[in-house]
């Protein structure tokens, strides 16, 4: 067995890596040298989903230039790979962005604050995050209504901490910097509100807003009943000493979340099976003890819009003890194509299961995660498995003005360092950061140019969906004539 370099052979490793890429080399941005449309990367990536959605992933993707960011992660990864990297790899988020943070609840029930969102994860060179996370930030900032300086500023703000942070784990004992903790989280005013919110989103909550009373849920004395089962059900309730116990199940809400009953729902909750070994041996206890009541179709993100993505809502000791359990349809990161070329290879191995993909980056990067994260296969698909809306809450853009953008900034910072220090070598990556701004500079002016050419991006893909609309307009218009 080879003997390990010791740390500070490898922040020599990392220092040596600066003259194969300058560290000022990262402010080029080399869109110039596509020969691959933007477009037609999307639509590739667009195979496989259901088809019924694909046109509401578009239309989020429309909203604004931010939100074309958040679900065209293949684009970046495309062009991303036009420039030398680093080779210095690290387990990537791969789709890092600023509502990609989040609060959620840990396996001891306290909040946990931390990078939320691993479906692009995939081993790669570190800029790769570094520079999605920095362009999120000009973005984000742009559409919270922030001048340009501010955007500049902010970004300049994360890849300061980003570095020092990366700095300090350099010299902390390797157990310290896996147990790290963000303790001043409470006094960064965005985060605070985010964990407000969190503090909210219980399972109770969750089992309000997405289920309702089978037949017509139950209204306040004197006001109309839907429907002749809801009335019967109002009036037991009215007895005070009723025992009787009304059964909940998903609301419908198309095409956002749909119940799925029948043989789909069966082959749903039958994916549970192979998913428990996933899980560790006290966790699949817990979990055996809840039972499937419901299941139903859902709706999420941007990115992940189109994907199969199903919920099982499970009870456990009795009706205010529900459980949400999230199966989403995971497909191959954006960036493994490209990850070749990065030194990456172990990523592309064509049996490699993707929900494991994920699972496995997410507990590599997070301080913790959740206990019932896992993953499981249904109709030849890969699916990761998680709790749904367990006390989690993510940034709103409007409160990324002014200082709060600067605080916000400098938490990402310190997290995606935290998140790479974990799952890579904090050495090395000290060792090229170095203490100077140069890698700050140049990943500044990088997202700031990236920031614009996403905004050109946008404009063609409206542009685009005005024409396609206009031509379905005229092809409906001709078979009514």
């Amino acid at each position: 067995m080879a003997t390990p370099l010791s740390s500070q052979e490898r922040f020599a490793l990392g220092q040596q890596r600066r003259k194969d890429v300058r560290r000022a080399d990262h402010a080029v941005c080399n869109t110039k040298e596509r020969r691959e449309d933007p477009l037609k990367l999307m639509e590739a990536s667009m195979r496989g989903r259901v088809p019924a959605l694909v046109s509401l992933k578009y239309e989020r993707m429309a909203a604004s230039p931010f939100g074309y960011f958040r679900g065209a992660v293949p684009v970046m990864a495309y062009d991303l790979s036009l420039t030398r990297n680093t080779g210095i790899l690290t387990q990537l988020c791969g789709d890092a962005h600023v509502r990609n943070l989040g609060a959620f609840a840990g396996p001891d029930g306290r909040l946990v604050f931390d990078i939320n969102d691993f479906d692009e994860t995939i081993v790669g060179p570190f800029e790769w995050d570094v520079k999605r996370m920095a362009t999120s930030l000009v973005l984000a900032g742009r559409e919270a209504g922030a001048k340009d300086v501010r955007c500049r500023d902010a970004a300049s703000v994360f890849l300061e901490r980003y570095r020092t942070t990366m700095a300090t784990f350099a010299r902390m004992p390797v157990l310290e910097v896996a147990r790290h903790q963000v303790h001043r989280l409470r006094d960064v005013s965005p985060v605070e509100g985010i964990l407000r919110l969190a503090e909210r989103a219980t399972p109770m909550h969750t089992l309000l807003s997405l289920t309702e009373v089978e037949g017509g849920e139950v209204r306040a004395t004197g006001k109309k009943i839907a429907t002749k089962t809801a009335a019967k059900t109002a009036a037991k309730a009215a007895k005070p000493k009723t025992t009787e116990r009304q059964t909940r199940i998903f609301k419908s809400i198309p095409p956002v979340l749909t119940r799925v009953t029948g043989a789909m729902a069966e082959k749903v909750v039958a994916s549970l099976v192979p998913y428990t070994d996933s899980l560790l041996r006290e966790r699949r206890h817990f979990l055996s003890q809840y039972r499937p009541m419901d299941v139903a179709f859902k709706v999420v993100g941007t990115g992940s819009v189109g994907l199969r993505d199903y919920c099982i809502y499970m009870e456990g000791n009795g009706a205010r003890d529900p459980l949400f359990l999230q199966v989403k349809e995971e497909v191959q990161s954006g960036y493994a194509p490209y990850v070749d070329q990065a030194g990456g290879r172990s990523n592309r191995r064509a049996s490699y299961h993707q929900g494991r993909r994920v699972v496995e980056g997410e507990r590599a990067m997070q301080l913790q995660s959740d206990p019932f994260l896992g993953w499981t296969t249904m109709e030849g698909r890969d699916y990761l498995v998680r709790q749904l809306n367990d006390h989690k809450a993510s940034i709103q853009l409007e409160e990324l003005r002014a200082a709060g953008l600067m605080e916000y900034a400098g938490i990402c910072g310190e997290l995606l360092a935290r998140g790479h220090a974990r799952a890579g070598d904090c050495s090395m990556l000290a060792g090229y950061l170095g203490n100077s701004t140069r890698f700050d500079e140049a990943v500044v002016a990088f997202a700031m140019t990236y920031a614009d050419q996403t905004e050109q991006d946008w404009r063609e893909l409206v542009l685009s969906m005005k024409k396609t609309g206009k031509t379905i307009a005229r092809k409906a218009a001709k078979k009514r004539s």
